[in-house]
């Protein structure tokens, strides 16, 4: 069992800034590195789109920084779990959600392996703002920071594919962050859609 409550390390990104955006934007746009074809085909289940790509390397790195930050998202989804702050039905979204993100992990873990690479393992420790959560609309609202990342990183990603199957599978993983944002936020008491147009 790893373990997350501890005080926060003010080394560390400091409470008010977005936590999910670094990692999961990082392995889509930050580095200005995107994903071939081939490995969303391969995180679609579509293996035959794969086929003739010369890039497993650099895609297997790639996956294993976003393999990382679904380890991350399970982490922190167990953070609120384990924290006694959290009362149904808000645990059982908690819950809900960490399995999502297993399965994501699972599939990033499968086609690291796929592309010929080794997938990362969690750490044993993760940094959270663990100081700033008392109550239970704290740990949701980073829980929804923490989507809100991940959405915003998929969004960056899906108008790259020429190939329509191709930007289809990426939007389909937006979507399920997306839900995840906006019912965390409705949970929340707030607008689970605050605009027309996602930034």
């Amino acid at each position: 069992m790893f373990s997350f409550i501890q005080k926060q390390d003010t080394t560390h990104t400091p409470a008010t800034a977005n936590p999910g955006d670094g990692t999961r934007r990082a392995f889509l746009g930050h580095s200005g590195l995107l994903l071939s074809g081939a490995a969303v085909a391969l995180l679609a289940g579509r293996d035959a789109l794969a086929k003739g790509s010369q890039s497993g390397a650099s895609d297997a790195r790639i996956l294993n920084t976003a393999l990382g930050a679904e380890l991350e998202a399970i982490a922190a989804y167990q953070l609120g779990a384990e924290s006694g702050l959290l009362q149904k039905p808000a645990l059982d979204l908690a819950l809900t959600f960490q399995g999502h993100h297993k399965e994501h992990a699972d599939v990033l873990a499968k086609t690291i392996v796929k592309l010929g690479g080794q997938p990362v393992a969690a750490k044993e420790k993760y940094t959270f703002p663990v100081d700033t959560l008392k109550n239970q609309a704290d740990v949701l609202r980073f829980a929804a920071m923490l989507e809100k990342g991940a959405v915003s990183a998929y969004l960056g990603a899906v108008p790259v594919f020429g190939n329509r199957e191709l930007a289809k599978a990426a939007a389909s993983i937006l979507g399920d962050e997306a839900m995840h944002w906006a019912i965390l936020r409705n949970a929340l008491g707030e607008t689970p859609v605050p605009s027309a147009f996602m930034s």
